[in-house]
């Protein structure tokens, strides 16, 4: 599988300090949106698999999870985040077309080079 699940145990290491541009769907098993996405996102794990690092983080399993999505302003699911170097740099809220996604994935990817080139320490 090509799709990798989070939570707050893994985030930092799986998504802030990740060195690849990494993809998040905050997502949860009551949203229907999100069970109409899994299948896309997948498919798009799948092709993009050694450009982009896909994950999931479930909102609701855990309230660390949920302070996560908080953390980050997520309203409602499903939201892709795409996240460079720990900041997030483009956002996708709710179920958008296939193409359309994945033509946000790839220009996410082409535009990926340039973050880590500008990107500075982050301080926390």
């Amino acid at each position: 599988m090509n799709v990798q699940d989070v939570d707050a145990g893994n985030w930092e290491k799986e998504v802030i300090a990740s060195d690849v541009l990494t993809l998040v769907e905050f997502w949860h098993e009551r949203c229907s949106w999100c069970l109409r996405l899994n299948p896309v996102f997948e498919e798009l794990a799948e092709e993009f698999r050694d450009r982009i690092k896909f994950t999931k983080l479930n909102i609701l399993s855990k309230p660390d999870s949920r302070e996560i999505a908080v953390r980050y302003g997520v309203m409602g699911t499903p939201t892709l985040m795409f996240f460079c170097k720990g900041r997030s740099i483009e956002t996708v809220v709710g179920l958008a077309a296939k193409d359309r996604l994945k033509e946000t994935v790839r220009e996410m990817v082409e535009k990926h080079e340039q973050c880590i080139e500008q990107s500075t320490e982050l301080k926390t």
